[in-house]
């Protein structure tokens, strides 16, 4: 690591003389595609752009390849230099390839062409998993994208989407992961029932968030001592009473101020870290 600055060095004097590929290179082609959901399912692969996202894909091995503008050749240099030593094909593109490839407005000029990351749930609970993030059918990808970084900050041992959900792997959520999607880890499930009966049938609690569940979460550290799903609902209607009703408890957060609700990134966080605080208050050595 600390070479790093020279080959950075090293690395960024002889970019100068890279040819540039613009846009209509079938590579660039090939990756503006996986813009598309069903895309990125046929390809087995998805796009992570800015630093954080790159530099967090980078370390878990995923990157079959790295697209930078000239924008982002001396700001990330050390960022390129090490996937150049890493072995990943490292690949100097226009400006306009580099807008084409981003989804926002102002493009960062640095994308990688990554694997996929979820997994199959049975993978996430053979890890004997002691707190788990269950959004239930998300149709925000931003959203999705916060509650997984949630997640990743407070230590949970996983997310697993159920329902009818986002992508994780759009563009929106990646970017609101900040990185996250690659270090926890993720799985979808469509059936919401069959999501419950598996979660019971490995011993994990499940919580729903409820504002009027008949647990106070000033009041629920016993039940965080032991293996606990959080179940959070759609943004716009919340948790489906039926689905709480399958919970084994209900969890209100107390409201103390004038707010009517709190919106699902806010919950979720809040849950989670109480969670946290007795779950790794429990696992430190007396």
């Amino acid at each position: 690591m600390h070479e790093m600055p020279d080959l950075a060095g090293r690395y960024c004097s002889r970019m100068a003389h890279q040819n540039l590929v613009d846009w209509r290179n079938p590579r660039v082609v090939s990756a503006v595609k996986l813009h598309r959901g069903s895309q990125r399912r046929h390809a087995g692969r998805f796009l992570a752009e800015g630093a954080n996202a790159v530099a967090a894909a980078l370390d878990t091995g995923r990157v079959r390849e790295v697209f930078y503008a000239h924008s982002a050749a001396e700001r990330d240099r050390a960022l390129i230099a090490g996937a150049v030593a890493a072995g990943v094909r490292c690949t100097l593109v226009s400006d306009r390839a580099a807008r084409n490839l981003s989804e926002t407005v102002t493009a960062p000029g640095l994308v990688a062409v990554c694997d996929l990351v979820d997994v199959p749930v049975a993978r996430i609970l053979d890890a004997s998993p002691r707190m788990l993030a269950v959004p239930v059918e998300l149709s925000d990808p931003g959203n999705a994208g916060t509650v997984i970084r949630i997640a990743d900050s407070v230590g949970a041992d996983g997310v697993i989407l159920a329902g009818d959900t986002v992508d994780p792997h759009n563009g929106k959520c990646v970017r609101a992961s900040a990185g996250s999607i690659f270090h926890v880890p993720i799985a979808r499930h469509r059936d919401i029932g069959d999501t419950l009966d598996t979660l019971a049938a490995a011993g994990i609690a499940v919580l729903a968030t409820a504002a009027n569940g008949e647990v106070d979460l000033d009041d629920a550290d016993e039940l965080f001592t032991g293996p606990v799903a959080w179940l959070f609902g759609n943004e716009a209607h919340g948790l489906d009473p039926a689905i709480a009703r399958r919970a084994d408890h209900r969890i209100r957060i107390p409201i103390r101020g004038r707010a009517e609700s709190l919106n699902l990134a806010a919950a979720a966080a809040i849950c989670l870290y109480a969670n946290s605080r007795i779950r790794y208050r429990s696992d430190r050595p007396s």
